[in-house]
């Protein structure tokens, strides 16, 4: 079995969870009570990990859609209320709009927060990191000398991404964090001559509000993982994407 067959296997077990909710983003109509309503509560309670809910009723304001309001003020990262009247289609056609900038918005948000704050923190902090490789004194590449450790996923690999995608969508946060990466593997190139480690790593699939409860890791085990990684890295790790194995993850 070569390696990218391990990984192959290693997908299909790591995605295996996500099944009919492994698109993300779910549309519900009739929201505001009964079954719709129920469905918005125990998919948002329940599937991880899940970008957005919008869930579409007839008259959001309105007194029979109060348990929907109070459900999305709970969830307001998830739950994005939509006025929609299913008999009239004019309505679809705005409640269509909106859910289409919504999700062009969480797009820029999603890249605002993956991509370029990444990029001002290692701009800002550098003049820190030149000054501790340069007090280290050592030759060399290390974390215990300078280092910048952004952490990505295996979701990011393009050469993966046939048989990732199905399983695991979440479309702006795949396309970020491989645009984390390139960041990274130019900043690597940046912060050589300074001697400053930078490498990305993915945590594996971990039992948070993201990863759900399902996933294979607790975080204590994740971060125990990275940590020996981190340990043991030095300058022919910089520019790399490892898991928290320390298992080389393809571009």
């Amino acid at each position: 079995m070569t390696w990218c067959d391990l990984w192959k296997d290693k997908l299909s077990r790591d995605c295996s969870y996500q099944g009919l909710y492994s698109c993300t983003v779910v549309l519900i109509t009739g929201a505001n009570r009964g079954i719709g309503l129920e469905l918005v509560r125990q998919i948002t309670e329940t599937q991880k990990p899940l970008s957005k809910v919008f869930a579409c009723c007839r008259d959001p304001d309105g007194p029979k859609a109060q348990a929907l309001k109070a459900l999305a003020e709970k969830h307001p990262d998830v739950i994005m209320v939509i006025r929609m009247d299913v008999a009239d289609p004019k309505s679809i056609q705005q409640a269509a709009l909106q859910v289409g900038s919504s999700t062009t918005e969480q797009m820029t948000s999603t890249f605002n927060t993956n991509v370029i704050g990444p990029m001002v923190v290692i701009q800002e902090f550098l003049p820190h990191l030149r000054a501790a490789a340069k007090v280290h004194g050592k030759p060399g590449m290390s974390c215990r000398k300078a280092a910048v450790i952004n952490v990505s996923t295996l979701g990011s690999s393009i050469e993966l991404a046939k048989e990732q995608y199905v399983q695991f969508k979440l479309l702006p946060y795949r396309t970020s964090k491989a645009a984390l990466n390139m960041l990274s593997v130019c900043a690597s190139v940046d912060l050589q001559k300074d001697e400053v480690l930078c490498v990305l790593l993915h945590p594996g699939w971990v039992r948070t509000d993201m990863g759900g409860p399902n996933a294979e890791l607790d975080v204590q085990e994740s971060v125990q993982g990275m940590l020996k990684v981190m340990e043991s890295m030095s300058e022919k790790h910089t520019g790399a994407l490892l898991d928290y194995c320390g298992h080389t993850i393809p571009w």
